[in-house]
């Protein structure tokens, strides 16, 4: 595998693979930090960031790597200059390049314009670098995933359809709990069957909350995501039912967790109460997300010197 793109891509052996490399590097970083000298990467981001942006960063300058940052919410990829273009001056100086785009076909070609890899780091469509993390951070909760099932409220979009893969590939089971004008595309749902581990594990669409009962976690994210700014109020209006609240919290499992990839609009899709609460994990999924994409970087541009460095037989799938 050289790219990132989609969490679709994926083999069972490539996922097992990511979450035993960010258990290690998570509990042994002191091991990698000089896994990728000479390495470089470049952040291109037509949308604003906070997480992505500075665990990658700091991820690959902790790995013994650079990286610079590339800023395109002026002037939107592709339009200065065609991608292809884009794509092959950055590969004569980049090992890598890390896009944070609204089309998902930007990354795409990208992907297929340069001989270096590329990391989806965000798109409409999918979010897949935010989905790893969330599944690893259960993993650190829960010894075994198959028997759990991951409930999402509100708004069907990017952030939930990557979930879906992630939760098919950990066995999980899953629950979309959204509008029916808002519900994730159709195709997700033949995704998890094509992609699910475990026989036993279902893919589930309400529009109903009730949908959440016996959830072991609840996940939402912002009502009103980049660029939709005029949908704001029409949003607002229609989610409002499927705020995450104490009482709905209630109707989940006895030990469910919260979930939210950030940033959180306080008190519209999820109330303060839930947000800071002991079974809110939305913190540690923003640690994780360093780890997760320190794991990634090494397997995509160092897995032979995995290899040699752990002196183990288990990134074949990388290679």
């Amino acid at each position: 595998m050289r790219d990132f793109i989609s969490l679709k891509d994926f083999t069972s052996a490539q996922w097992k693979q990511l979450l035993s490399l960010s258990r290690e590097v998570k509990g042994r970083a002191s091991n990698f930090r000089q896994m990728l000298p000479g390495k470089s990467i470049v952040l291109i981001f037509e949308k604003p960031s906070l997480r992505t942006r500075l665990t990658f960063e700091l991820g690959v300058r902790q790995l013994g790597g650079d990286a610079v940052y590339l800023d395109y919410q002026e002037a939107r990829l592709g339009g200065r200059e065609s991608l292809g273009d884009v794509a092959r001056n950055l590969e004569r100086w980049f090992d890598c390049i890390v896009a944070r785009t609204f089309s998902h076909g930007d990354v795409v070609e990208l992907a297929e314009q340069a001989n270096i890899s590329v990391i989806n780091a965000l798109s409409d469509a999918e979010h897949p670098c935010q989905a790893v993390a969330d599944v690893f951070t259960l993993s650190e909760k829960w010894e075994n995933l198959g028997d759990k099932m991951l409930a999402y409220v509100g708004d069907g979009n990017n952030v939930c359809t990557s979930l879906v893969h992630a939760a098919a590939l950990a066995g999980m089971s899953f629950t979309a709990i959204t509008p029916e004008s808002h519900r994730p595309s159709v195709s997700v749902e033949e995704d998890f069957k094509l992609l699910s581990i475990n026989p036993k594990a279902t893919y589930t669409y309400t529009d109903s909350v009730e949908g959440i009962r016996g959830a072991d976690a609840v996940y939402t994210d912002t009502w009103v995501s980049m660029g939709q700014e005029g949908e704001a109020q029409d949003r607002l209006a229609l989610l409002q039912p499927y705020q995450v609240t104490p009482e709905l919290m209630s109707q989940a499992g006895k030990r469910a967790f919260f979930m939210h990839c950030l940033p959180a609009h306080r008190n519209q899709e999820v109330t303060d109460a839930v947000m800071d609460s002991p079974s809110s994990l939305v913190f540690e999924q923003a640690e994780n997300r360093l780890h997760v994409q320190k794991a990634l970087l090494l397997l995509l541009l160092a897995p032979k010197e995995l290899d040699r460095y752990l002196h183990l037989e288990k990134w074949a799938a990388w290679k």
